[in-house]
């Protein structure tokens, strides 16, 4: 299961003690993400020279990449508070007006899963995020009124993995759009060398970049496999981690070199061996390997994607002669490309 999963993108309760004390608090301090950054500080410098309100953002992009911590650099940078909620947790529109009204100015309301908001409550959202103005209704039918409150100056953060679900007038309110890529080894080992300093571990270049190697690309992954072969090096009596301790520690956590784990490589191996490298539509293989179709888009595909060991098609899924080399199945790619050439001749 997701939840279970050492290289989930997911915030895990083990992630609680340490992830907030691991994050920068000033956007100078933020490795990684360089776009972004550089344009959140354009328009940061603006609001306060203007002395407005940042206008709205939303950060979309898969899980664990640092919106939160983005969201919380913002705040900070604002001079304001941050209050963060999400999708899910908001269920009557009487949730978000109880929200909204504490709000003083620069404050910055962040809701992660904003996708996932009711059609009712993104209606109060509306004269919110455009006016900062909310509309309460009392009383009910013919003797209903409206009454319009003033609510300070205030920046929303929207987070979310499927901005593709997002409505179209939600959408067209944010002023700031900002799309979080997977990170580079390089920047992850970064992330990775300023942690262990943070956790008071020694690790090397060498050490780092390992662990960054098998952290596909997200930084909460790369924190948590450093807490993990922290605890590897200090039972075997290690002074510091270098890239043999990171490696052996890795390898006993079934962590391979590409940072797949056993979830990851079952589904490449479905597709090969029991759909012949695909097509296979992302529905049947959510029912072949036991997990939901939405974790299967959300979690596992869009790493898989991004390396290349998959592609997406009108008729489904599809493996890479990169995933049959990593599984050792070579010999079935060639025979898969002898078969369709004598089917197209």
């Amino acid at each position: 299961m997701e939840e279970d999963r050492i290289v989930s993108a997911r915030h895990m309760d083990e992630d609680v003690g340490n992830e907030y004390s691991l994050r920068p608090q000033r956007l100078n301090e933020y490795i990684g993400q360089e776009k972004v950054k550089e344009r959140l500080s354009i328009f940061i410098k603006a609001a306060q020279n203007r002395e407005e309100a940042l206008d709205h953002v939303l950060l979309y992009g898969p899980p664990g990449l640092g919106k939160t911590t983005l969201a919380n650099i913002i705040a900070k940078e604002m001079k304001g508070n941050l209050k963060i909620t999400s999708g899910p947790a908001i269920e009557r529109p009487g949730d978000l007006a109880a929200i909204l009204t504490t709000l003083q100015e620069n404050d910055v309301l962040f809701i992660d899963e904003i996708h996932r908001l009711n059609r009712s409550i993104e209606e109060i959202l509306y004269p919110a995020m455009e006016d900062y103005a909310l509309d309460i209704v009392i009383g009910k039918g013919a003797a209903a009124k409206s009454i319009r409150l003033d609510l300070a100056r205030f920046t929303l953060i929207g987070a979310t993995t499927r901005i593709g679900l997002l409505t179209s007038p939600l959408r067209d309110r944010f002023g700031v759009l900002c799309s979080m890529e997977f990170y580079t080894d390089d920047e992850l080992m970064e992330i990775i060398i300023r942690s262990a300093e943070i956790l008071g571990c020694s690790i090397d270049k060498e050490g780092a970049l390992e662990v960054a190697r098998r952290s596909r690309g997200t930084p909460r992954i790369a924190n948590r496999l450093l807490k993990r072969v922290r605890d590897y090096s200090e039972v075997k009596g290690h002074e510091f981690i270098d890239y043999k301790t990171a490696r052996s520690a890795l390898e006993l956590l079934d962590v391979d070199d590409m940072g797949f784990d056993r979830i990851d490589n079952k589904i490449l191996e479905a597709i090969i061996d029991n759909f012949n490298g695909g097509p296979v539509g992302v529905e049947t293989l959510s029912y072949f390997i036991g997990e939901e179709l939405d974790t299967i888009q959300d979690v596992y595909e869009p790493y898989l994607l991004q390396k290349g060991f998959i592609i997406r098609t009108p008729r489904g899924r599809m493996t890479t002669e990169k995933a049959y080399i990593h599984l050792n199945r070579i010999e079935k790619f060639n025979s898969n490309k002898e078969q369709l050439s004598l089917f197209e001749e």
